[in-house]
């Protein structure tokens, strides 16, 4: 181990609105949701990522708990600097005696302003870090899923995250057009608590909202090995007692119709933006789907029916993003599109 490598410690960080990933030594050592609770009488932060999420809707009114993301960028920079701080900690917790010089990369949408950059490179280097060097999502999400991206070959990347959908056509190491819709996770999970508010009468929170899309989540009514019908609890809203009912993946599939459309018509957008011969390419080599929204049941088949593409979802899709972080952190002198 040399001097440099001993006193810096480089780490590649996907922020993300619903889980942070970090990435050390080409191992991920950090997955934890996006989430930190606050003592609301001193400001002092009490848990960090799946130890905040445990208290999430369940707090009292000396505790907070806040997600500092929202639709991919930082809202909140103050929790989002103790998070960063929090998680970054987790990497080596034995280690008392000093703190290393912190190199970071760290992924951010491509639809972010000057501004909501700032904030993320303020963010880490309040965290510690004395290096920041930023990459769009979906150029992360193309080297994640092993496409070589300096090639003179055009590839369609959709990434469907947390707070954002990324769609962006890639080639020559750049971003040739993309579309950064604020539809993503998070609006299905809004979604499914709407519905069941409005069909069933019933009052869930986020996390049993989330299960819901886990268990039973689907793009389509038809689909191949659907999933058995889903037991949720929550609050009747006429009686004002818990009960239990069932939900079927068809009914999801129904309540997630409208935000699915609108990530359709922005591929249609994206794919209408993008240069002849670039078009080709893509319609040799179909579309790449990563993110956590790309597990939804049957997405796949109906992005391709839409687009009249094959749609290829990657390997391990929740972490395509952070393994291209991963990547371009040992590339830094070798990719030119890292901004600094």
């Amino acid at each position: 181990m040399s001097i440099f490598s001993f006193f810096t410690q480089e780490i590649a960080i996907d922020l993300g609105t619903a889980n942070t990933i970090i990435i050390h030594n080409d191992k991920v050592v950090v997955d934890e949701p996006s989430i930190v609770a606050i003592d609301r009488i001193s400001g002092r932060i009490i848990a960090v990522g799946k130890q905040a999420m445990l208290m999430h809707g369940k707090t009292h009114e000396n505790i907070k708990t806040i997600r500092p993301l929202r639709d991919g960028v930082i809202a909140d920079f103050h929790a989002a600097e103790h998070m960063i701080r929090g998680m970054i900690k987790m990497i080596n917790p034995g280690r008392k005696l000093f703190s290393p010089s912190l190199r970071m990369v760290i992924c951010i949408p491509s639809g972010i302003t000057e501004v909501e950059k700032r904030a993320v490179r303020d963010s880490a280097e309040h965290a510690g870090a004395k290096e920041v060097y930023l990459i769009h999502e979906p150029m992360a999400a193309a080297i994640g899923i092993g496409i070589d991206v300096e090639e003179p070959m055009g590839n369609m990347i959709i990434d469907i995250g947390g707070g954002t959908s990324e769609i962006a056509v890639i080639a020559l190491g750049g971003i040739v057009c993309d579309k950064s819709i604020r539809i993503a996770g998070d609006e299905f999970t809004w979604s499914i608590e709407e519905y069941m508010r409005r069909q069933h009468n019933i009052l869930i929170g986020e996390r049993t909202a989330e299960r819901i899309k886990i268990e039973v989540g689907a793009a389509m009514a038809e689909i191949e090995n659907p999933p058995a019908d889903y037991p949720v609890h929550g609050r009747d809203l006429m009686t004002g007692i818990p009960k239990e009912i069932y939900v079927s993946y068809v009914e999801i599939a129904h309540a997630l119709d409208k935000s699915i459309s609108k990530i359709e018509e922005a591929i249609l957008n994206a794919l209408e933006m993008t240069p002849p011969e670039l078009s080709a390419d893509i319609y040799r080599t179909g579309i790449y789907l990563a993110g956590g929204g790309s597990l939804l049941r049957g997405l796949d088949k109906r992005i391709s029916l839409k687009t009249k593409l094959p749609v290829h979802v990657a390997e391990d899709p929740l972490r395509a993003v952070a393994r291209g972080t991963g990547i371009a952190l040992k590339n830094i002198d070798k990719f030119p599109f890292l901004i600094k």
